[in-house]
């Protein structure tokens, strides 16, 4: 059997990960040996937490995009092999795209035939995408990132619409409508990673050995303008931050209340400043369990993905609690919002918190800078 390799794409708050985890799970009931690499422009990723909880064989690629760390990817995707797995999912930055010609391409040229990358997946929000497709109606007066957005999904062979479980039916249709006639060229489908509904259908896709793996390199080359795509990331203050929690008396901390308090509080800021959130994520270790809740937008209230104690308000002993989050601010305004953040979690929940290396300390993305870039059609 030949090594598959499924990239995930799409912008950030779409369901990544948790797609991740759904495929590597459902793939390995299947047979398949999985393991999965998660990517980010910094390092301690609550996607890496997350992702180890649905197979045990986890990489990840930090410190830039799969594009500009091809050369890290390859180490990971290769170690990944020599250790046994037949499959490997992927999922890129949040804000990265022209995948097929830096990633997609590269990497088949790299492998050979005993390597079959599977078609490029765009995960889309449909709330996400009702918002920025407003934008994309604005042609060249549209907001860089929703040209990043657009450039995303033009770059994919296929455009997976997840959340149905969290969407009315009729703006998921409407969502799928919009999605086809814009991009013609994609398969368009819809599914849940939550519930898992429709999952089969993109599994089929991304994991099927019957064809040789052509369908995953697009014959055609993505018009894009890097200046833009570097100006979208720009607007975007990234920031991963770790804490130590530990009671303030004798009662143990509640990390899905914590998490819920700190990303409450970081909404109500982004709202009060007119601040578009890409996404903010809490992981929650304690006991050697997790609990993650995410944010996508400062309209919506945060979402508790996993939790470690369901039906239970506490976890037993010290946690540490990783923040990921990707708003588009300054640097220092995200690190004022998050330390007031995490203060309010705080108070709310008796807890004391410890920073792990550090107050927090936002940075804003490089210009992205490819290694390899190959056309379609090589010159």
């Amino acid at each position: 059997m030949r090594v598959r390799f499924v990239a995930l794409s799409g912008f950030l708050g779409a369901g990544k990960t948790t797609t991740l985890g759904a495929l590597a799970r459902l793939l390995e009931t299947r047979g398949r040996r999985v393991a999965a690499i998660t990517n980010d422009q910094g390092e301690q990723l609550v996607d890496t937490r997350v992702a180890a909880t649905a197979t045990g064989d986890v990489a990840e690629v930090t410190g830039g995009c799969f594009c500009c760390r091809f050369d890290d990817l390859e180490a990971v995707v290769t170690a990944a092999i020599e250790r046994g797995a037949d499959t490997v999912v992927a999922e890129s930055v949040g804000t990265c795209t022209d995948l097929q010609a830096t990633v997609v391409r590269p990497l088949r040229r790299r492998y050979g035939d005993g390597f079959t990358v599977a078609p490029l997946v765009a995960v889309v929000d449909p709330i996400r995408h009702a918002g920025l497709g407003r934008s994309l109606t604005l042609r060249d007066e549209r907001s860089d990132l929703a040209y990043l957005y657009d450039r995303q999904l033009a770059d994919a062979d296929v455009v997976a619409v997840n959340k149905i479980d969290a969407t009315p039916r009729e703006d998921v249709e409407r969502t799928i409508a919009d999605l086809r006639r814009r991009y013609p060229h994609a398969g368009v489908l819809a599914y849940s990673a939550t519930t898992a509904e429709g999952l089969a259908a993109l599994s089929g896709l991304v994991a099927d050995d019957d064809g040789d793996g052509a369908a995953a390199v697009a014959a055609r080359d993505l018009d894009i303008d890097y200046d833009r795509y570097a100006a979208a990331e720009a607007e975007l203050a990234w920031l991963n931050h770790t804490v130590r929690l530990a009671p303030a008396g004798a009662g143990p901390v509640p990390p899905a209340r914590w998490g819920a308090a700190a990303l409450t509080h970081l909404r109500t800021a982004a709202a009060r400043n007119g601040w578009t959130i890409g996404h903010a994520k809490v992981a929650i270790e304690a006991g050697g369990r997790l609990t993650k809740l995410s944010l996508v937008d400062a309209a919506r209230p945060p979402v508790t993905d996993l939790d470690a104690a369901p039906g239970s308000t506490t976890t037993a002993g010290p946690a540490t609690a990783v923040v990921n989050a990707r708003i588009a601010c300054r640097p220092q305004d995200l690190d004022e919002a998050v330390l007031a953040a995490v203060a309010a979690a705080d108070g709310v929940t008796g807890t004391v918190s410890t920073p792990h290396a550090g107050p927090p300390a936002s940075f804003a993305p490089t210009y992205p800078t490819p290694t390899h870039r190959i056309p379609s059609t090589p010159t």
